[in-house]
């Protein structure tokens, strides 16, 4: 939502300054609301009533509600959550009060691809599938979707593509109903705002009954929003070998249901947009949104602040490699999907009372990941699949020493030396 100017953008100097109260976890927050007013971060936790009372600007995560529990008595104006998703926040109150708000859309859709193509590389090597054999089906082609279909193309899938809203917006051509992409689909990745009511409803969209008409044995991936799938159902649509699943959300967060983190081939505690670039693109967003609404012309951007890449250059060995095997080595640097599978899997086995806590503390104190948007990705030899999925990720691969479009691994010559990521 693009903000309109507020009241608070006609200030005279004689009135005191704007004050703003964050979440810490907003990166280079201080640095780029400064100059906009006095900055207050506080862990989320802390962001209660008392604390927003005489604040003018809340900045937010998706892990503070905010309604009239948060703002009833507050002199806040403006609302702005560093997140693409925006059910955290009560639009029908904050339009009732007057309250301007804006999100970041798109700010960390690069990050949830690269978690995408990272657990695609895992699940294929696991399961000794070719990437370019699945029928991928994407619902909702927004920011997400839409990187989501572009890498299915690049490695050579033509991806079913759901988005009822888009669809009736612009005519159905390219577009397929929900039903299809369970019918035919190998793979279905779920890229939907959580809606609760109306004819797009998305709470609990794939309950029993959708699970029911899957193509048998299809991969279900979510990295939307836990409550767009009956999780119950699905644990049972897996126990009975209908689905399997890999998930970053999950019903009930943030305690998920340790039966469902079990089941899941791969698990990772809502995490997929979490690289670094992602959070500075939306600490971005916002600034320019505040900007707007006090009146202000923007001079600051948190991407200059970014630290160098690395690596910015790697050299994976592609030889007798299967194109998710080399997908996997080119990425790994960047993401290890299963550090952050593996931690969930710890956090699901404490005890029912531990378990929100652990899950918001690894998520407030996430490493920084970076994407590989700039680092040079050399793949000996190359490969025109993989290069251009790569490509689609923000790498730069050099076009030296192409394999030629054909599939499969290349053979090392006799005598050869071996190239080893590095």
């Amino acid at each position: 939502m693009a903000p309109q100017d507020g009241p608070l953008g006609h200030r005279s100097d004689n009135l005191p300054p704007v004050r703003i109260v964050s979440d810490r976890n907003i990166p280079f927050v201080e640095q780029a609301f400064g100059s906009l007013g006095e900055v207050l971060t506080l862990p989320a936790s802390q962001i209660d009533a008392a604390a927003v009372r005489d604040a003018d600007l809340l900045l937010c995560r998706t892990t503070i509600k905010v309604g009239p529990a948060l703002l009833d008595g507050s002199r806040v104006r403006f609302v702005a959550t560093a997140t693409i998703g925006t059910d955290h926040l009560d639009l029908p109150y904050l339009q009732k009060r007057g309250i301007t708000w804006a999100s970041a859309p798109g700010s960390n859709a690069d990050s949830v691809a690269l978690w995408f193509a990272c657990a695609l590389s895992h699940v294929c090597q696991r399961e000794r599938l070719d990437p370019a054999a699945l029928r991928i089906g994407v619902v909702g082609v927004g920011h997400v979707g839409r990187r989501i279909a572009a890498l299915a193309r690049a490695l050579g899938v033509a991806p079913l593509l759901c988005d009822p809203p888009r669809a009736r917006a612009e005519g159905g051509a390219g577009f397929v109903s929900f039903d299809t992409v369970l019918a035919e689909a190998d793979l279905v990745s779920l890229h939907v705002p959580l809606t609760e009511e109306g004819p797009d409803r998305t709470l609990g969209m794939l309950d029993e009954g959708r699970l029911a008409r899957l193509r048998r044995g299809a991969l279900i991936v979510n990295a939307c929003r836990g409550e767009v799938v009956d999780g119950p159902a699905l644990a049972d649509a897996i126990d009975g070998g209908r689905a399997r699943a890999v998930l970053d959300v999950f019903p009930g967060e943030p305690s998920p249901d340790p039966g469902l983190v079990r089941r899941a081939l791969l698990a990772t505690p809502h995490i997929a947009g979490h690289s670094l670039d992602g959070k500075v693109n939306g600490t971005d967003a916002i600034y320019r949104a505040a900007c707007v609404f006090l009146g202000r012309e923007p001079t600051f951007s948190a991407a200059t602040l970014l630290p160098p890449l690395e690596p910015a250059r790697i050299v994976v060995d592609a030889y007798d490699r299967s194109d998710a095997e080399v997908l996997g080595l080119a990425l790994r640097p960047f993401y290890d999907i299963l550090v952050d599978d593996q931690a969930l899997r710890e956090l699901a086995s404490r005890p029912p009372e531990g378990r929100g806590s652990a899950f918001r503390a690894y998520r407030d104190q996430y490493p920084v990941r970076r994407e590989p948007k700039g680092a040079t990705i050399e793949l000996s030899p190359r490969r025109v699949r993989l290069a251009h999925a790569l490509a689609c990720l923000g790498a730069n691969v050099p076009a030296s020493g192409d394999a030629g479009p054909g599939e499969g691994p290349a053979k090392k010559p006799a005598g050869s030396a071996t190239h080893s990521q590095r």
